[in-house]
């Protein structure tokens, strides 16, 4: 099996994992969200420190904690993924994964958004016309629902933030979440002893192996994704990346039956319109790219 294939693979099983994660999540309900967050937090330590061990490399987690600067991008990232995961969490155990679908599918476009910002990255006028196609399906949800998709504005801006954190970190993918986690997790420890229940007091051990299992539900998709990155185009990652959030869609409306309106129905083809102007524009970018290094070779 070549590379390429074996990258194919490798995404498809990470984007299935995260996708079909709500079923997960569903389970857990009976927990605060706070609380699911941070046994996340501490069982993904856990997970990332045991794999980093078994590598050799849990000292570069240290090493990258060393400097001032580099310590607060890190922190700053630890609370904007801690703050993306609680979004997703609470969307779940509060009946909103129609919206946590919508924020993923938001996000390639709202990273485009903050590209052109803060990094002066110049825009298409197939990702100027993406991007408004995007603002109108917010504005369709918000004059038709009568309030803005708060959830999913949250879980696509703190993870575009996120990205932004994270180009600015020269650390491997595994380092990079270990330090995350580890600085998250006298927060975690802090609001469990104070606040938690437990994890359940009086909920069976079932409870207690689904929270131990969220280290592995969140560290495997990342490790999985970052195998594939190095061996395929980013093109493709960003099309393979649309698995994510369309099976969250599929637990929502055909697992879960949430309410799927007509400004629902409005707002979505308007997204998926959207992505595939942005997708057919990246990849011709993708080959323009291609083509101009080998003419300069």
């Amino acid at each position: 099996m070549s590379d390429a294939m074996k990258g194919v693979l490798a995404m498809v099983l990470a984007c299935t994992i995260w996708g079909l994660s709500p079923l997960y999540y569903a389970m857990l309900k009976h927990i605060p969200p706070l609380e699911v967050l941070s046994y996340r937090s501490l069982w993904s330590l856990v997970f990332f420190a045991g794999v980093l061990i078994v590598q050799g490399r849990f000292g570069l987690v240290f090493g990258a904690l060393n400097s001032l600067r580099r310590y607060g991008l890190i922190l700053a990232a630890a609370l904007l993924i801690s703050g993306n995961w609680f979004g997703f969490i609470f969307a779940i155990s509060f009946g909103h994964a129609v919206e946590a679908s919508l924020g993923y599918y938001i996000f390639p476009l709202v990273a485009v958004l903050l590209g052109r910002v803060l990094f002066q990255e110049r825009l298409g006028g197939a990702q100027w016309i993406a991007v408004a196609l995007a603002t109108a399906a917010v504005a369709v949800l918000t004059l038709g629902l009568g309030v803005p998709p708060w959830i999913a504005l949250w879980l696509a801006g703190t993870f575009g933030g996120y990205g932004v954190l994270k180009k600015r970190l020269e650390l491997g993918p595994v380092v990079s979440v270990t330090a995350e986690v580890l600085v998250l997790a006298p927060l975690a420890l802090t609001w469990i002893a104070l606040m938690g229940t437990g994890a359940g007091g009086g909920n069976p051990m079932g409870t207690h192996v689904l929270l131990m299992f969220s280290g592995l539900l969140t560290g495997t998709p990342l490790i999985l994704f970052a195998y594939a990155a190095r061996r395929l185009r980013l093109s493709t990652v960003g099309l393979l990346q649309y698995l994510n959030p369309t099976l969250q869609f599929l637990c929502a409306t055909l697992v879960f039956m949430e309410p799927f309106t007509v400004w629902h129905g409005i707002a979505f083809p308007l997204i998926w319109v959207g992505l595939a102007i942005y997708s057919v524009s990246s990849v011709r970018q993708d080959r323009a790219a291609r083509r101009a290094a080998v003419v300069a070779g």
